[in-house]
């Protein structure tokens, strides 16, 4: 889906442009009239300057987030966690000149509500521009193929003016409720996702472990009840799935410290809810360990098959 040529050209503005960042920019460049300028920014500036490459000049690095906060229409932002995501907008609203209200502020960051509502606060009060949380899943394989879900929080009005933009980059954008709840629905989501993928990888090294072929018990899973993303799509064995981190050596993907994270940022939210996570406590140990292992945590979150599948891990 693209947007119209008979719009007014506009400044579009992308900041985080990593694993997800990237793939969404190229998506966005592709669907945007040639008249429209994208600029974007990432304190990484290999990762800026990776993304200019594959746009083929179509896209600006800025060097500094004034340059965002002055001239951006639409402002996109991807961030890895809470505290980077507070910084870099309270920088935008001290680095803005003029009240913008009618600006459109996308965070497709998966952080926490009470600091996404926090985030809200501050753009509404400075009347820097109207912010939505509009977190993603699909992994790096949907950002790349433009079949993303996006989850969003915020109003009617504001749903109907980020739609169209969410379609150009994604498959699926649902409406979730208030500002806050898409990160709830995301939060929910990734929970469920660290805990699937935690029980694929057993599987699998359970079945491998007893004599079946990785792509016989990968087949029989993906064709029974225990199908799921980790395992049809994402598969942590190598070899199984091509396309799959774990073909490559678990580079790119969704990284384990970032699994992790999210996986904390889900406890904590459902405590404040009083909602029971008992598989938590487990998946939190596993992950938690991972992290603290640089040999792991910057790969894919599959990774989890090879720290299980090594004999001498496993009797530790």
């Amino acid at each position: 889906m693209s947007v119209s040529n008979s719009q007014p050209a506009r400044t579009w503005a992308f900041i985080g442009v990593g694993n997800m960042g990237g793939p969404l920019v190229l998506n966005l460049r592709k669907n945007l009239p040639a008249s429209d300028e994208v600029i974007i920014f990432d304190r990484e500036i290999q990762a800026a300057e990776k993304v200019e490459a594959e746009a083929q000049g179509k896209v600006t690095i800025a060097s500094q987030l004034a340059t965002v906060s002055q001239n951006a229409d639409i402002i996109m932002t991807c961030l890895p966690n809470p505290a980077i995501a507070e910084e870099v907008f309270r920088d935008l609203v001290n680095y803005s000149q003029t009240p913008r209200p009618d600006r459109l502020v996308i965070d497709y960051s998966t952080i926490d509500s009470i600091t996404s509502q926090r985030i809200f606060a501050t753009l509404g009060k400075a009347k820097f521009g109207t912010f939505v949380d509009a977190p993603m899943s699909g992994g790096v394989v949907g950002a790349e193929a433009a079949t993303l879900t996006f989850m969003v929080g915020g109003t009617e009005e504001t749903f109907s003016r980020v739609k169209p933009i969410l379609e150009m980059v994604g498959k699926s954008v649902v409406h979730c409720g208030e500002q806050g709840t898409g990160l709830t629905a995301k939060l929910a989501n990734n929970y469920l996702l660290a805990i699937n993928n935690l029980g694929t990888a057993e599987a699998m090294n359970f079945g491998i472990k007893a004599g079946l072929d990785p792509r016989t018990i990968a087949g029989i899973i993906n064709s029974s009840t225990g199908r799921n993303w980790s395992s049809e799509i994402n598969n942590p064995v190598p070899g199984v799935v091509n396309t799959a981190p774990a073909s490559r050596q678990y580079q790119g993907g969704f990284a384990t410290r970032l699994m992790n994270k999210d996986l904390n940022l889900a406890i904590k939210a459902a405590e404040q809810v009083h909602a029971p996570l008992p598989l938590s406590k487990a998946a939190s140990g596993i992950y938690g360990g991972l992290t603290d292992n640089q040999s792991y945590a910057g790969l894919d979150l599959s990774v989890v098959y090879d720290y299980l599948h090594s004999d001498e891990r496993a009797r530790t």
